[in-house]
């Protein structure tokens, strides 16, 4: 196969010596081109021009942000998306089923590429930009920005760094006063489309929403690649209800949605956003800004991935 390795060298767990390791082995059997990102959405950029050019596969070696832009610059062609665990998290590498580690991981990638393992995906997409795993919007996204603003310390302390991100911006960096925006599902059966209220919502694409530690936070079992969409609108910032939460998503078996102030849609096709006022938003774990409105969409088969041929269970990765 013709295979194009998009590094981005300033990632967490990427290192030089698993740069030359993992190019090594997947050249004993594949045409390998190597090519290191050097700013934001440069990926989606090198995965376009490898698309552009014939490439089988475009592998990328950095975290979920490097790995959504090479998703959107590969959505809607015929070039099938690898991953391998580059970053702090690795949510998306971890919830297919691959190891944590890069360099273990390259070896079920190889299997994957030799059983031809390939599967075509649906993603959401955002006012036009697709994501794999989710998006957040409101408190989530707030959080993500704290954590943005100290890359050296997010290097060596990622989820420390998150823990201490998430009580610093509820006490200290987000209005919780107050709904921050209203969420309406003009698509479905359920015929109470409108949620006014909303503080913090996350739209799944796959499910666990994240890892603490080795701890998956299992939200929304519903939420795969074969389904639609799974939205989650939390209605109030108490502090009671946050802790209601976050216990159950480290319980997981979908706990979440049983909470009184959570709204949970399933098979969700549209989402539709309006701020009361500005709020934060993230796509795959990565801020954006603020905005007032936004359109969400399930999109169909519209990604070719390699995936494991015998995936891990994400609690095990």
């Amino acid at each position: 196969m013709r295979i194009v390795l998009v590094v981005n060298p300033f990632s967490s767990s990427v290192t030089a010596r698993a740069r030359v390791v993992i190019r090594k082995a997947l050249s004993a059997d594949h045409d390998v081109e190597l090519a290191e990102t050097n700013r934001r959405d440069h990926a989606t950029r090198l995965a376009k021009g490898a698309a552009a050019d014939g490439a089988d596969v475009v592998v990328v070696l950095g975290g979920d942000g490097t790995l959504n832009e090479a998703a959107n610059g590969l959505a809607g062609t015929g070039t099938a998306l690898a991953t391998l665990p580059g970053g702090s998290t690795n949510v998306f590498a971890r919830t297919i089923g691959l190891p944590n580690d890069p360099i273990e991981a390259t070896s079920d990638l190889l299997e994957a590429l030799a059983a031809r393992s390939i599967r075509r995906v649906g993603l959401g997409s955002l006012n036009g930009r697709y994501f794999l795993f989710h998006t957040g919007l409101g408190f989530d996204a707030a959080v993500i920005e704290q954590v943005e603003r100290r890359p050296q310390v997010k290097r060596y302390l990622g989820h420390p760094l998150f823990v201490y991100a998430a009580f610093s911006t509820w006490f200290r960096h987000f209005d919780r006063t107050r709904p921050r925006f209203r969420v309406t599902f003009p698509e479905g059966p359920d015929p109470e489309r409108v949620v006014d209220d909303g503080s913090f919502a996350v739209v799944l694409n796959t499910n666990p929403y994240t890892y603490l530690g080795n701890r998956p936070l299992d939200i929304a079992p519903d939420a795969t690649l074969d389904s639609p969409l799974v939205a989650i609108t939390i209605r109030s910032m108490r502090i009671d209800t946050i802790v209601r939460v976050a216990t159950a998503a480290l319980a997981g078996g979908g706990r979440v949605a049983r909470i009184g102030q959570v709204d949970q849609r399933s098979g969700v096709t549209a989402v539709e956003v309006r701020g009361h006022g500005p709020f934060p938003y993230q796509v795959d774990g990565d801020h954006l800004g603020d905005i007032e409105e936004i359109s969400i969409r399930y999109v169909p088969d519209v990604l070719d991935l390699v995936v494991p041929v015998r995936p891990l269970d994400p609690a095990e990765t």
